[in-house]
């Protein structure tokens, strides 16, 4: 089968490869790949530049956005049969007896492995999955839109499950890249009154688009003051929540100055860069900091349903999809800020519809 392979711990060592289909065995299902979207983190894996603790083993397959139709189930599975219509779970492996796993946080389990870093991933035409990390498509939810559902689940678990927006709340988002437009759209089915999203001057095509989802103001902060804009809505004290989708030092520095005094930040971008900034102001306005790391099994289930009911629109994402031999063109799409994301179709029309496949 063909498969988009990081092969070596540099720069661009990414390509098509063909790899041996996978077996199923006992307690697994054969998943036929039918749209896997592109992730930041596949980005910096192309580059090399993903962080030490983001190091996986190699060769591997790329992916952990996939969404499929079963094409084979093991022994010992119940409840799932060829056909069933599947998205599924980041979390490829976990020990499931440690005191994490047995809270249901089994997406900090200290054994977890993650497709497309410790195992292979779904930037392939198959690859196998344990049946508890699979979660049914809804009617009329296409391929391409639900390959969606793993970063609006990062978007969920960080504004409602972790810093619990509220109605009418004000909202600044810090960075106009994928996160940062599912965090806007999440904030807004959420009923936040005032969503601010922020970028830098190569933002602006994002902006547009974060208008037409509804996005209130957009800042660029190369060349305005998100401060003095904020400090002019509401009551004046400051944003409710300040989501950092950056990961950049600078961006929770200035998320201190944004939030209001008993407000919240939620963290949810990474970066290597040392803090270097007093945090006097997280004490000084009783502030509270959530870290925002992946999502569980509920969080799914919240996501896909929301996709059902049209409370959540994934297509306002979703800027291309291509055929896996232009994976190169999808991920320098993204990377050069011309779509909020990419998806790859590794067999094509067949499974997705060709009314999808490179007409976005």
């Amino acid at each position: 089968m063909r498969a988009v392979v990081k092969y070596a711990s540099r720069s661009e060592a990414v390509e098509v490869r063909d790899r041996p289909l996978p077996t199923v065995t006992p307690g697994t299902v054969l998943v036929k790949v039918a749209a896997v979207g592109v992730c930041g983190s596949d980005i910096h894996m192309w580059r090399d530049t993903q962080s030490a603790s983001s190091k996986g083993v190699l060769p591997v397959t790329l992916g952990h956005e996939s969404a499929g139709v079963i094409e084979a189930v093991g022994d010992e599975v119940t409840g799932w049969r060829p056909g069933d219509r599947v998205v599924c779970e980041t979390a490829a492996s976990v020990c499931g007896t440690c005191a994490l796993c047995r809270a249901g946080r089994y997406n900090l389990c200290p054994q977890r492995q993650g497709y497309g870093l410790r195992r292979d991933g779904g930037m392939a035409e198959y690859f196998l999955a344990e049946p508890r990390v699979l979660h049914r498509i809804p009617e009329g939810v296409a391929f391409a839109h639900a390959a969606l559902t793993e970063p609006f689940c990062v978007a969920y678990n960080a504004l409602v499950e972790r810093a619990r927006i509220r109605p009418g709340d004000l909202v600044v988002i810090q960075g106009a890249g994928t996160i940062g437009q599912l965090c806007a759209q999440v904030a807004l089915a959420q009923g936040a009154a005032t969503v601010v999203l922020l970028g830098t001057a190569i933002d602006h095509g994002r902006f547009e688009k974060a208008h037409r989802m509804g996005v209130h103001r957009t800042v660029d902060v190369t060349a305005e003051d998100p401060a003095a804009l904020v400090g002019g809505l509401h009551d004046g004290l400051g944003a409710d929540l300040v989501v950092d989708a950056t990961g950049v030092s600078e961006s929770l520095r200035q998320a201190l100055d944004l939030v209001r005094p008993a407000g919240a930040i939620a963290k949810v971008g990474w970066g290597p860069q040392p803090f270097g900034h007093t945090l006097d102001p997280l004490v000084k306005k009783a502030v509270t900091l959530f870290g925002c790391y992946s999502h569980t099994w509920s969080t799914w289930e919240n996501v896909l349903r929301l996709f059902g009911a049209g409370g959540l629109d994934p297509a306002a994402a979703l800027s291309g999809v291509y055929p896996i031999e232009d994976w190169g063109e999808a991920f320098s799409a993204m990377e050069r800020g011309d779509n909020i994301k990419s998806v790859l179709a590794p067999h094509g029309g067949e499974l997705l519809g060709a009314q999808l496949l490179g007409e976005l």
